[in-house]
C-alpha cells in the first residue's frame, strides 16, 4: 500500500481543487442569504432558515451554471413580493453573472428602481401577472434582452419608444393589459423576434404591413383588441408561424389565400371578427386547429377541408355558409363544429376503412340539413356530444346510436324525425343529456330509459308519444328535468323520479285521475306544469308544502273544490276548472262583527244564492272555454308593444327573430323555464326554428326605472356592443307598457346551481369546476373594466351563470343595474341588493352597488364550487361555515370530498390555494378585497 502513498497529495490537490470550482463565489452566497432573510417572511415564500444556506444553488427557483460557479436564473414567483420594502431588487442585481429574473405572480405595482439601474445585463424578465400600472417605463437599459413578459398587468395608454434598442428581443408578451394606440412594427433587430403576444389590449388600427417584417415570428397573438381592416395580404410571408390568433376584434374582408401557403401553422383563429367571402382553398393543409367561427363567411365549405392530416379541430359555426357538409373527414378530428350556417343536403355517411375516427364532438345544429340520420355515425366510438337539433332531419332513429358508449349529450330536437324510440338507446350509460323534442316520434316511452342513471335532462316534448309514464321512471336518480309537455300520453301517473327538480312538464296530454301522490316526493322541484290533462279532483295540500316551486300550472283540467292558500312567491294557474278561490272579501268581514245574528243570517243567505249563481256562470263559462281551447294557443292577452328592435348586426340574428313570436311565446306560461328575483326566463321557438331565451324584467317594489325609454334604449345598445364570452349579450329587446323583453341565445344546460346542487354536481370533477370560475372571473373583470363604461351586477350568484356546456359559464342579469334604481326600494334591501347568502355585508348600511360587493358574490360562488354546498344551507350562509372551519388546523376539510378524496395531492392543493382566494374576496372589509384583474390572475396562478 506503501507505493499509493506517493501520489496521495496529488489526489488531495485535485480533490481541493474541484471543491473550490464547485461552490459558489462567497459574495454571492452572502447576497443569497441576504435575500433569503429578506424574503422568508412573505407568506408565500419558499425560502426559510431551514435552506442550506452554503449552497444556494439547491434552493427553489435558483438556477446556477455548471459546478454552481455561479448563480445564473432566479425565480421569485408567488413570493407575494410587494413595493413595501424595495431593498430586495438592489440584492438581486448585485448577482452580476444573473442571466434570468421571474417575478411573476406578485403584488408589485411598480418595477423597483434598481431593477432598471443596476440589471441591465440580464436576457429574461417576467413580471407577469402582478399589479404593475400607469404608463410603459423604458427598457432601453436592457441591451441584451432576450423574453420580455409584462403579461397580465395593468398597464395602460401607448407605447411609443419604451422598446427602442431591444435589439436581441426574441419574445415580447404585453397580454392582458390596457395598452392603446396602434400595434408596434418597431422592436429592435426584426429577424430575432420569433413570439409577439399582444392579446386582451386596447389597441386600434389596422394590422399594419410592417407586421410581416418580423420574418423569424413563429407566435402572432393578437386576440381581443378593438382592430379594424383587413388582414395583410403578406401575412404569407411569415414562413416560420406556427400560431396565429385574431380573434375577437372588428376586422373585416377576406381571409387572405396567402395564409394556406404558411407550412408551419398549427393553429389560426380569426373567430369573432367581421370576415366575409369564402373559406380559402387549402387553409387546413397543415393546420391542426382552424377557428373561424362568429363571422359572416359565405359561399361553400372547400372538398378538402375535413380530409387533411393531422387536422383536429374546425369551427365554422355561426357564419352564412351553404352548400353541402365535405365527405371526406381526416381520422384525427376530435371537434367539429359547422352550426348556425345556412348548409343544406344530407350528413355525409363517412366511411374510414380499418382507421378508427377520433371525432368526439360533432355539432350540425341549426342548419338546412336533410335525410336521415346515416348509420354510419356508428364508427365514432369516441363521440361524447352529438348536436343535430334544428334541422330538417327526417327518418327514423338509428339503433346504431347504442353503439356510442361515450356519448354524454345528445341534442336531436327540432327536426322531422319518426318512428319508436329504440331500445338500445338505453345502452348509453353515461348520458346526461338527451332531447329528442319537437319531433314526430310515436308509440310508448321505452321504460329501458330507465337504466340512464346519470340521465339529468329528459325532453321528449311535442312528439305524439303515447301510453303513460314507466313506473320503472322513479328509479332516475340523477333526473333534475323531465319535459314530457305536448304529446297523448295518458293514464294515471303512479310514479315519478324523485330527485327532479329544474322542471317537471306533462302538459297538453290526457292523462287523468287525481293530481298525482307522487309530486309529494319532490321536494326540490321549482317548476310543475300539469296544464291541459284531465286532471280531476281537488287540489292537495301537499303542494303549498313544496317549498322550492316556483310555478305551478293547473290550468285547463277538471278540478274542482276549494283553492288552497299558496307561499307569495308562487305563481299559480288555474284556469279553466271548476275551483273555487277562499279568500274573503275583508269589508264584509268587518261587517259581519257589528250586524246582529238575524241580519247575518239574512246576508249570510244572501250572499250564499249570489255566490251558487256566480260559480253556476264561471263553471259554464270555463267549461265551454275547454271545449274551444286551441292546442296552439295561449289563453294569455300579449303585451302591449311600445318598440321592438335589435341590439346586433348579425344578419342571421335579424333574419330568425320574430319580434311577433317572441310576445305570443311570453303570453304563455308553459314557456318559462326559469325564474329568478328580477326576470323570468321565456323559451320561444322562432318560425325558422331557431330557439331564444326571452327575458321578461320582473317589477320589485316599484324601482324599475322605465320612465325614460330612450335612455334606457341608449343603455341598451350599449350592452349589445359588448363583446366577452363569459358573459350574456342581449341581441335585441321589446319595450311594453309593463316591462322590458331581452332576447338571448338559448342555452339549455341550465344555471350553474342547477348543475352544481342538482344530482349532477356529483359528477363535477375540479376540471370542469375551476374552468367555471375561470370563466365567471373572466366575465366579470370584463364587466368590470368596460371600455364603454363600468358594468356593476345588481345580482350575482350561482342561479344568475347560465352554462353553454359543462365548463363554459356565461353571467347574466347584467343590465338590471341601467334599469333598477336601490335607493328607491321600499322593501327588504336584500331583495334589491341580490339573492340571500350573496350580498356582501356593508349593502345593509351603504345600499350602494359597488365592484367590492361583486367581489363578495363571486366569492361565495367559489365557495360553492369548492364546497359543493349552497349559499345558504340548513339555515346558514356558507360563508359563515367555511370561515369557522377555515379558522381550524384542518382547512381542507371544507372542501367538497366526492372531489377531494378522489384527486391526487396536486388538485387537492390548487383547491387550497383557490380556497384562499375565495376567503379574500369574502373579506368583511370591501377594502381588503380584491379587484378583479387580480382574483383571476390568482386563480390563473392556482394551477401553477
Amino acid at each position: 500500500m506503501s507505493r499509493y502513498l506517493h501520489i496521495l497529495p496529488v489526489f488531495v490537490f485535485f480533490f481541493i481543487v474541484q471543491y473550490a470550482f464547485c461552490q459558489l463565489p462567497s459574495t454571492q452566497v452572502t447576497t443569497m442569504n441576504k435575500l433569503r432573510d429578506l424574503l422568508q417572511n412573505n407568506s408565500n415564500s419558499k425560502w426559510n432558515s431551514s435552506q442550506d444556506s452554503t449552497n444556494p444553488c439547491s434552493w427553489t427557483g435558483v438556477s446556477c451554471a455548471p459546478n454552481n460557479s455561479s448563480v445564473t436564473s432566479l425565480s421569485l414567483c408567488s413570493f407575494s413580493i410587494s413595493n413595501d420594502d424595495d431593498s430586495w431588487s438592489s440584492l438581486v442585481c448585485d448577482i452580476k453573472t444573473l442571466q434570468s429574473l421571474n417575478l411573476s405572480s406578485n403584488q408589485l405595482t411598480s418595477i423597483p428602481q434598481p431593477i432598471f439601474s443596476s440589471c441591465g445585463g440580464l436576457k429574461a424578465l417576467n413580471f407577469s401577472n402582478n399589479n404593475l400600472n400607469g404608463p410603459l417605463p423604458s427598457f432601453q437599459g436592457f441591451r441584451s434582452l432576450e423574453v420580455l413578459d409584462l403579461s397580465r398587468n395593468s398597464f395602460e395608454t401607448s407605447i411609443d419608444s419604451q422598446l427602442n434598442g431591444l435589439n436581441e428581443l426574441k419574445s415580447l408578451s404585453l397580454s392582458g393589459n390596457k395598452f392603446t394606440g396602434s400595434i408596434l412594427t418597431k422592436l429592435g433587430n426584426s429577424t430575432l423576434l420569433e413570439e409577439l403576444q399582444l392579446s386582451f389590449n386596447c389597441f386600434v388600427g389596422n394590422i399594419p404591413d410592417g407586421i410581416t417584417n418580423y420574418k423569424n415570428l413563429t407566435l402572432l397573438d393578437l386576440g381581443g383588441n378593438n382592430l379594424t381592416g383587413i388582414i395583410p395580404s403578406r401575412i404569407g410571408e411569415l414562413s416560420n408561424l406556427q400560431l396565429l390568433v385574431l380573434s375577437a376584434n372588428n376586422l373585416t374582408g377576406e381571409i387572405p389565400q396567402s395564409i394556406s401557403m404558411i407550412t408551419t401553422l398549427k393553429r389560426f383563429a380569426a373567430n369573432q371578427n367581421e370576415f366575409t367571402g369564402v373559406i380559402p382553398q387549402g387553409i387546413t393543409r397543415y393546420l391542426r386547429n382552424l377557428d373561424l367561427s362568429y363571422n359572416q363567411m359565405g359561399g361553400s365549405i372547400p372538398a378538402d377541408l375535413l380530409s387533411q392530416k393531422d387536422l383536429q379541430t374546425v369551427d365554422l359555426s355561426d357564419n352564412k355558409l351553404i352548400g353541402s357538409i365535405p365527405s371526406n373527414m381526416s381520422t384525427t378530428l376530435v371537434r367539429l363544429r359547422l352550426g348556425n350556417n345556412s348548409l343544406t343536403g344530407k350528413i355525409p355517411a363517412w366511411s374510414f376503412g380499418n382507421d378508427m375516427p377520433s371525432l368526439a364532438y360533432l355539432e350540425l345544429d341549426h342548419n338546412i340539413l336533410g335525410g336521415v340520420i346515416p348509420s354510419e355515425l356508428r364508427l365514432f366510438r369516441n363521440l361524447s356530444l352529438l348536436d343535430l337539433s334544428n334541422n330538417q332531419l327526417v327518418g327514423f332513429l338509428p339503433r346504431e346510436l347504442g353503439n356510442l358508449t361515450k356519448l354524454e349529450v345528445v341534442l336531436l330536437q327540432h327536426n322531422r324525425i319518426s318512428g319508436e324510440i329504440p331500445d338500445e338507446i338505453s345502452e348509453l350509460q353515461i348520458l346526461d343529456k338527451l332531447n329528442i323534442s319537437w319531433n314526430s316520434l310515436n308509440g310508448s316511452i321505452p321504460p329501458s330509459l330507465s337504466k340512464l342513471q346519470k340521465l339529468s335532462n329528459l325532453d321528449l316534448q311535442a312528439n305524439n308519444l303515447t301510453g303513460g309514464i314507466p313506473d320503472s321512471f322513479s328509479s332516475m336518480d340523477s333526473l333534475l328535468e323531465l319535459q314530457l309537455g305536448k304529446n297523448n300520453l295518458g293514464g294515471v301517473v303512479r310514479s315519478l323520479p324523485t330527485k327532479l327538480q329544474i322542471s317537471l312538464n306533462l302538459s297538453w296530454n290526457n292523462f287523468e285521475g287525481g293530481i298525482p301522490r307522487a309530486l309529494n316526493r319532490l321536494q326540490s322541484l321549482e317548476v310543475l306544469d300539469l296544464s291541459n290533462n284531465k286532471f280531476s279532483g281537488g287540489i292537495p295540500s301537499f303542494l303549498t308544502g313544496m317549498q322550492s316551486l316556483t310555478l305551478i300550472q293547473l290550468s285547463n283540467n277538471r278540478l274542482t273544490g276549494i283553492i288552497p292558500a299558496f307561499r307569495s312567491n308562487v305563481n299559480l294557474s288555474t284556469d279553466g276548472n271548476n275551483l273555487i278561490n277562499p279568500t274573503p272579501d275583508p269589508s264584509v268581514v268587518k261587517r259581519k262583527k257589528s250586524v246582529s245574528v238575524p241580519v247575518g243570517i239574512i246576508v249570510a243567505s244572501a250572499a250564499a244564492v249570489v255566490t251558487l249563481m256566480i260559480v253556476s256562470i264561471l263553471a259554464l263559462i270555463l267549461s265551454r272555454r275547454i271545449h274551444k281551447v286551441n292546442h296552439e294557443e295561449s289563453q294569455s292577452s300579449e303585451p302591449v308593444v311600445i318598440k321592438s328592435d335589435f341590439l346586433t348586426e348579425n344578419s342571421i340574428q335579424r333574419l330568425n327573430l320574430d319580434f311577433t313570436r317572441a310576445m305570443e311565446a311570453v303570453s304563455n306560461p308553459s314557456n318559462i323555464v326559469l325564474k329568478t328575483r328580477f326576470s323570468t326566463y321565456y323559451k320561444a321557438v322562432m318560425p325558422s326554428g331557431m330557439m331564444y331565451f326571452i327575458k321578461k324584467l320582473n317589477g320589485v317594489d316599484k324601482i324599475f326605472q322605465i320612465g325614460s325609454h330612450d335612455r334606457l334604449q341608449e343603455e341598451l345598445r350599449v350592452l349589445g356592443k359588448l363583446r366577452n364570452s363569459s358573459v350574456m349579450i342581449p341581441l335585441a329587446y321589446t319595450l311594453t307598457t309593463e316591462s322590458v323583453y331581452l332576447f338571448y341565445d338559448y342555452t339549455e344546460n341550465g344555471t350553474l346551481y342547477d348543475v352544481l346542487h342538482g344530482s349532477l354536481g356529483r359528477g363535477l370533477d375540479w376540471s370542469n369546476r375551476y374552468s367555471i370560475a375561470i370563466g365567471v372571473a373572466n366575465g366579470l373583470a370584463f364587466l368590470h373594466g368596460c371600455p364603454s363604461g363600468q358594468i356593476t351586477l345588481l345580482d350575482l350568484s350561482s342561479k344568475s351563470v347560465m352554462l353553454k356546456s359543462i365548463n363554459e359559464p356565461q353571467i347574466g342579469d347584467i343590465e338590471l343595474s341601467k334599469v333598477i334604481d336601490p335607493s328607491k326600494s321600499t322593501g327588504n334591501v336584500s331583495a334589491v341588493a341580490g339573492s340571500v347568502g350573496y350580498v356582501p355585508p356593508e349593502y345593509a348600511y351603504s345600499m350602494r352597488l359597488t365592484t367590492a360587493g361583486n367581489v363578495y358574490s363571486f366569492g361565495v360562488i367559489l365557495l360553492e364550487l369548492l364546497t359543493g354546498k349552497a349559499a345558504v344551507s340548513e339555515g346558514s350562509e356558507l360563508v359563515k361555515w367555511v370561515s369557522s372551519k377555515s379558522n381550524q388546523d384542518n382547512v381542507d376539510q371544507v372542501l367538497d370530498s366526492t372531489v377531494s378524496r378522489t384527486s391526487s395531492a396536486a388538485i387537492r392543493d390548487q383547491m387550497l390555494a383557490v380556497l384562499k382566494v375565495a376567503l379574500a374576496c369574502v373579506s368583511v372589509s370591501p377594502e381588503e378585497r380584491p379587484k378583479m384583474r387580480s382574483v383571476l390572475r390568482m386563480l390563473l396562478n392556482a394551477r401553477n
